[in-house]
C-alpha cells in the first residue's frame, strides 16, 4: 500500500479494481443461497401478557423454532454453542414473539443499556428483522436486552443502511433466570407497512449477541457479506395482517414552558398529526414543532478544515430517514433550522418506496436584516430490483428570496452475489454558481465475514459546493478523487490474542485542472485479548494544499480494557504535525455501570498545538450519568466543556414516558447551548414539556 504514493490515480484504480473483481469472483459462491428456513405462523387464542415470563398456556399453539443458530462471528457458518428457542404467533392486531436464551453462566450476562435505542449490540441481546414486503431489500428491526431496553430501526439497501433513529410504539419485557434469560415482544401491525391481503409471506431473521464470546449468530444462516443481508432472511408464512387499522390517525400535541435567565418566560404549543390511510401509505404533518429538548451535539476534535457532519435527532425528520443515507448526501436535514410547519408523505407502491417532504423556516440572512422565508422540498424514490438491488432518484431544493438551490440525482446499489456489490451516484446541481455542475461516484466492493475491500472513484465539479449545501452535505468540491480501503479481521483460536483487526485506506484527489490537492494514507491495527485488554495503533500520513503545501502526520496509541459487561476504560496518546504546528493529542474514556440502574460515562481529550495562531489548543470534557427507575422513567445529567470556545454546557433532564415513545412529561435544566461548536452565551434555563398521544 505504501508504494501507491508514487503511482498515478488511474494506475491505482485499475490495479485495485482488478484485484477486487478477481478476488470476488474466485471466492464467491452462488449468487444467493436458496436453502433458507421457513416457519408457519398460527393464531393465538388470547394475547400473551408481555412481562418477560413465557407461560406455556399463553403461548400454546405458537410456532416454535428450536434449531441451532448459525454464527456470523467469530466462526462463520458454525453452529452457536448457545441454545435459543423462539415462539411466534399472531392475533388480529399484533405479532408476538418470545425468546428463551439459554446461558450456562448467567452471572456473566452483559446488561448495561437501560435507555431506548441504546447500543444493545454490546449487551447480551436479541433482535429480529421483518421484511414485510418480502422485497429482499428493506426490513423493520426490533430488539431488547436482559434489562428490557427497547431498540428499533429500519434497514434499507439489503442491509447496507441501518437507521436506528426510527421510533414507534410497541412493547417488550425481559427476565433473568438461573440458566437463561427470556424476552417477549408485542409488535402492533399498525406500526408496520406491508401489502394488504391474507396468507402473506414475510422475510424473517433473528439475531443473538453474546459479548463475552464476541459472538453474533442468526436463525437463518447469514450471508458472508453482512449479518443483516435481507436476501439471507428466512421465510415466515401464513401472516394474516389487517387490511387497515381501525384507528388510522394519531395526534401528538405538546405544550412547553421555557424560563431563561434575564428573558421573558416563553410558552409554546404545537404538535404532530399522523395519518395512515392504508398499510402502504402514511402522512405526517407538524405545526410549530418543538426542538428545544433534543439530545446535545457532543463536542469533538476537528483536525481537518472541513465542516463536521452532525446526525439528525428531531422527530419530524426521522420517519423514512434510512432512504436518505447516500454517499453524497443530497438531503442533510440539519440545514433546516426551526421550522414553522412541515408535511411528509411516504409509502410503498408497486415495489417503489417514496418519501416527499415540504417544509418552511424563517431565516435571518445577517444581523442587520429581518427574517426571510425559506421553503424546502425533497422527493425520494427507490425501486426494488432482483437480489436486493435498488435504483433511485432524489430531488432537493431550497427557495430563498426567489432563488432556487439544490440538486437532482440518480443512485443505485447492485448486489451481484453475497460478496460482490456496487454503489453509484450521479447528481446535477442547480443554483446561481453551480450552473448545472455535476457530482458522481462509483464504488465496487467485496465483503465476506472477515474482509472488506472497495475502490471508489469520485468527481465533483468546481463551484457546486454552495448551491449543493443549501440542502445537502458536501465537504468540498473541485475534486477528482480516488479512495481505496482494505480491512481484515483475523480470529485466533488459541492463545492470549482473540482477534486482530487491520485497516488501511488511501485517498487522493486533485482539482479539475489536475493540480494535486491532497493524498492521505491511514493505517490501523488493533489487538483484542481474551482477557478483555485491547491495544491499537493508528498512523496517518497526508499531504494538503490550501494557501500553501502542508505535510501532516500523526501516530496515536490506544490501550484499554473492556469487561464486555458494561465496564470499559481506555487511554490514548499521539503526536505529529498538523498544518505547520506540532501536535500533541491525549485523553481517556470511561464507561461504567453500577447495578442495573446507574450508568456513568466520561471522557477527557487534550489537543496541544505549537504554534497556535488561531487558539485551537483545547480541553474537551464530556460527562454523562443516567439513573433509570425503569426504561421509561429516568433522570439524566450531561455536562460538556470546550476550553477553546469558552463553552460549558449542562443539561439535567427527568423523563417519564407514560405512553412511550411519544407521550411523556419532561423537566429539564440547561446552562449554555447544546449546539456543536458554539460558546455558552445562553443563561440558566428551565424547561417543562408535556406531550400527549390521541
Amino acid at each position: 500500500m505504501f508504494n501507491t504514493l508514487t503511482k498515478s490515480p488511474v494506475t491505482i484504480f485499475l490495479h485495485q479494481t482488478a484485484l477486487l473483481f478477481c478476488t470476488a469472483f474466485s471466492l464467491s459462491g452462488p449468487a444467493f443461497a436458496s436453502d433458507r428456513p421457513t416457519v408457519d405462523i398460527t393464531f393465538l387464542e388470547t394475547p400473551p401478557v408481555i412481562d418477560g415470563e413465557i407461560g406455556d398456556d399463553e403461548w400454546a399453539g405458537a410456532a416454535v423454532l428450536d434449531q441451532g443458530f448459525i454464527q456470523f462471528k467469530p466462526e462463520f457458518g458454525e453452529p452457536s454453542p448457545f441454545r435459543t428457542v423462539v415462539r411466534i404467533g399472531q392475533t388480529e392486531d399484533a405479532l408476538y414473539l418470545a425468546f428463551t436464551a439459554f446461558d450456562p453462566d448467567p452471572s456473566r450476562l452483559a446488561a448495561s443499556v437501560t435507555q431506548r435505542d441504546g447500543n444493545i449490540v454490546n449487551d447480551d441481546s436479541i433482535s429480529f428483522f421483518l421484511d414485510t414486503f418480502d422485497s429482499k431489500r428493506t426490513a423493520f428491526t426490533f430488539g431488547t436486552n436482559a434489562l428490557g431496553a427497547q431498540w428499533d430501526g429500519r434497514i434499507a439497501d439489503n442491509g447496507r443502511t441501518l437507521d436506528h433513529l426510527w421510533d414507534e410504539a410497541w412493547d417488550c419485557a425481559s427476565q433473568r433466570g438461573n440458566d437463561r434469560w427470556t424476552a417477549e415482544f408485542e409488535i402492533p401491525f399498525a406500526i408496520l407497512r406491508y401489502p394488504p391481503g391474507s396468507d402473506r409471506v414475510w422475510g424473517l431473521n433473528i439475531l443473538r449477541n453474546i459479548p463475552r464470546r464476541i459472538e453474533m449468530s442468526l436463525w437463518s444462516k447469514p450471508a458472508e457479506g453482512h449479518p443483516m443481508r435481507v436476501t439471507a432472511f428466512g421465510t415466515m408464512r401464513g401472516i394474516v395482517p389487517p387490511t387497515r387499522d381501525q384507528k388510522s390517525w394519531q395526534a401528538i400535541p405538546y405544550a412547553v414552558a421555557i424560563a431563561e435567565e434575564n428573558q421573558d418566560t416563553d410558552f409554546e404549543i404545537g404538535g404532530d398529526f399522523r395519518w395512515r390511510p392504508s398499510s402502504l401509505l402514511g402522512v405526517d404533518l407538524t405545526l410549530n414543532p418543538d426542538f428545544a429538548l433534543i439530545e446535545a451535539d457532543v463536542e469533538a476534535i476537528n483536525l481537518s478544515r472541513f465542516e463536521l457532519f452532525v446526525p439528525e435527532k428531531r422527530p419530524f425528520f426521522l420517519e423514512g430517514n434510512e432512504m436518505y443515507q447516500q454517499r453524497i448526501h443530497q438531503f442533510y436535514s440539519r440545514r433546516i433550522g426551526d421550522i414553522t410547519w412541515g408535511g411528509k408523505g411516504f409509502g410503498t407502491v408497486a415495489g417503489t418506496d417514496f418519501s416527499v417532504i415540504a417544509t418552511s423556516e424563517d431565516r435571518e440572512l445577517n444581523p442587520q436584516s429581518t427574517s426571510s422565508h425559506a421553503d424546502y422540498g425533497v422527493a425520494r424514490f427507490q425501486h426494488s430490483l432482483p437480489g436486493g438491488s435498488t435504483i433511485g432518484v432524489l430531488a432537493a431544493n431550497r427557495r430563498l428570496e426567489g432563488t432556487d438551490q439544490g440538486s437532482i440525482g440518480f443512485d443505485s446499489t447492485l448486489f451481484f452475489s453475497e460478496k460482490l456489490s456496487l454503489t453509484a451516484q450521479f447528481i446535477s446541481v442547480h443554483g446561481p454558481t453551480a450552473d448545472g455542475g455535476l457530482a458522481w461516484f462509483i464504488r465496487p466492493a467485496y465483503d465476506d465475514a472477515t474482509t472488506h475491500l472497495h475502490v471508489r472513484l469520485t468527481n465533483l465539479d468546481e463551484h457546486i459546493l454552495e448551491d449543493f449545501n443549501a440542502v445537502g452535505f458536501m465537504y468540498d468540491d473541485n475534486r477528482k478523487e480516488i479512495d481505496t480501503n482494505f480491512s481484515k479481521t483475523f480470529w485466533v483460536k488459541k492463545g492470549a490474542v482473540e482477534k486482530i483487526n487491520v485497516d488501511t485506506n488511501y485517498n487522493r484527489y486533485q482539482s479539475q485542472e489536475d493540480v494535486l490537492r491532497s493524498w492521505e494514507l491511514d493505517a490501523n491495527v488493533a489487538f483484542i485479548f481474551r482477557s478483555g485488554w485491547e491495544l491499537g495503533v493508528a498512523h496517518i500520513d497526508e499531504f494538503k494544499l490550501f494557501e500553501k503545501e502542508f505535510r501532516n502526520d500523526r501516530t496515536v496509541l490506544t490501550a484499554g480494557w473492556d469487561g464486555r459487561d458494561g465496564h470499559r476504560i481506555s487511554v490514548h496518546a499521539g503526536s505529529g504535525v498538523n498544518f505547520g504546528s506540532d501536535l500533541l493529542l491525549y485523553g481517556a474514556n470511561v464507561a461504567w455501570k453500577f447495578g442495573d440502574r446507574l450508568r456513568l460515562s466520561c471522557s477527557a481529550t487534550r489537543l496541544d498545538l505549537d504554534p497556535d495562531p488561531e487558539n485551537n489548543t483545547t480541553w474537551i470534557h464530556v460527562l454523562e450519568t443516567l439513573y433509570a427507575f425503569n426504561p421509561d422513567l429516568y433522570v439524566k445529567l450531561f455536562v460538556q466543556a470546550n476550553s477553546a470556545i469558552d463553552k460549558l454546557n449542562i443539561q439535567a433532564v427527568g423523563v417519564w414516558r407514560f405512553k412511550p415513545p411519544f407521550g411523556s412529561i419532561q423537566l429539564a435544566y440547561q446552562r449554555g447551548t447544546s449546539a456543536l461548536g458554539q460558546s455558552s452565551d445562553q443563561g440558566n434555563t428551565l424547561f417543562t414539556k408535556l406531550s400527549w398521544v390521541f
